[in-house]
């Protein structure tokens, strides 16, 4: 796009010619705007971040993917793996939802994150014989890789989300075939200690059962309920839900990441292990109409926007997590009305375009010991300025 398109870009979202340079965009709409002052600051934000993202992360060789950081280590493969690769390809289906024209203006670029985002598709299935996205490339790019369900996962919810947002039927019909995938990572065997929840991964040198791997497989199943209306999704989620409250929530109210075949518990608190929870339990409000779910929603969001407010706590969690967590906290106020998520959201933004990006660049340098930016990083900036820049009433449509 480079600096012609990303000032004509920002003009379609402010509706005024602005001098955008890459270093310092301005804060440029009036009072009255009807989804508030930010909304074009955060526009212009998304675009000079993806922008940066894709002059120095994607590989111009026709493959239609990206490097896996800007400064390759010796143990990096020539592409990225497939979980930095999504969360890339989301950041372009985000900055889709710009108002207007400027969101119209990223469909070609959508359409070749597509392109790159079947380089990992494995049709002859993995280890329980379904199809689904390996961890790494296949052939004739690279060799694949062991298949994680939570990788899937997320590809299956901007599947759903493309389809809320345009109609495209075969996004949606992916986002039902990965969870044929998710449904046959649950966990049956009587003998494990708490029975139940999906594993992680398919790779043998992990049996944990996540709350990563859970929880958007039950957002995702809602997902699918509220658009089918087929009993057996909301089963599902329910029945996983139910699994991870039994097992996995912490008495802070917060959940913990996860739990081994014997019984131990990695009790670590990543803030997307709230996001995913608070945006499954607000759309099972949203499929029974049963209060008790939203009230979980409001209580996690409550409970993990207090525990993160503690020191260094939220700005010590990656990026990636935190774009996760917010955009569904973005999805829980789309219900509940008012303004206190998103300015969260907001203040945590402002810091990072104040204090992590790189203002020559615009790279969000996180490791101090670094000069390189991971894909992760900067695909999940674009997402959180992107959706902060949408029409509120969009956010409806997040995981």
């Amino acid at each position: 796009m480079k600096l012609t398109r990303l000032i004509q870009t920002t003009a379609l979202v402010t509706g005024t010619a602005l001098a955008v340079t890459l270093g310092a965009v301005p804060a440029v709409a009036g009072p009255g705007h009807e989804n508030g002052p930010g909304q074009p600051r955060n526009a212009a934000r998304a675009i000079a971040a993806y922008e940066a993202m894709q002059e120095h992360l994607y590989v111009t060789d026709g493959s239609s993917l990206y490097l896996e950081r800007t400064v390759p280590t010796e143990e990096d493969r020539q592409y990225s793996f497939e979980w930095p690769f999504s969360q890339a390809h989301i950041a372009t289906l985000d900055l889709t939802g710009l108002p207007g024209r400027a969101g119209r203006e990223f469909r070609d670029d959508l359409a070749d994150r597509k392109v790159g985002q079947e380089r990992y598709w494995n049709e002859t299935g993995g280890s329980t014989g379904l199809p689904g996205y390996d961890s790494y490339v296949r052939a004739p790019y690279g060799q694949g890789g062991d298949m994680f369900y939570d990788d899937n996962e997320w590809v299956a919810l901007a599947k759903v989300q493309e389809y809320l947002q345009t109609g495209d039927r075969a996004a949606l019909e992916r986002a039902k075939e990965i969870f044929t995938l998710v449904e046959s990572g649950w966990d049956t065997d009587p003998t494990h200690a708490a029975p139940g929840g999906v594993f992680w991964t398919q790779a043998p040198w992990s049996q944990d059962r996540n709350t990563v791997s859970t929880f958007p497989g039950a957002q995702l199943a809602t997902r699918l309920y509220l658009i089918t209306h087929d009993e057996s999704y909301l089963d599902w989620a329910v029945r996983s839900v139910e699994w991870a409250e039994d097992t996995l929530l912490a008495p802070n109210g917060l959940y913990w990441d996860n739990i081994k075949l014997d019984g131990r518990i990695d009790t670590t608190q990543w803030s997307y292990n709230q996001g995913t929870p608070i945006g499954t339990y607000t759309l099972l409000y949203k499929a029974t109409g049963d209060v008790t779910y939203l009230d979980r929603a409001k209580a996690l969001a409550t409970a993990s926007l207090a525990f993160y407010a503690e020191g260094t706590r939220l700005a010590d969690q990656p990026i990636f997590f935190n774009s996760i967590y917010f955009k569904n906290l973005l999805l829980l106020e789309s219900v509940t009305g008012g303004h206190t998520y998103r300015d969260a959201q907001q203040a945590y933004a402002d810091t990072l375009w104040n204090d992590v990006r790189d203002p020559d660049t615009n790279l969000f340098l996180v490791l101090d010991e670094s000069d390189s930016t991971t894909l992760l990083d900067q695909s999940a900036a674009v997402q959180i300025f992107a959706t902060l820049a949408w029409p509120r009433g969009l956010a409806s449509t997040l995981y």
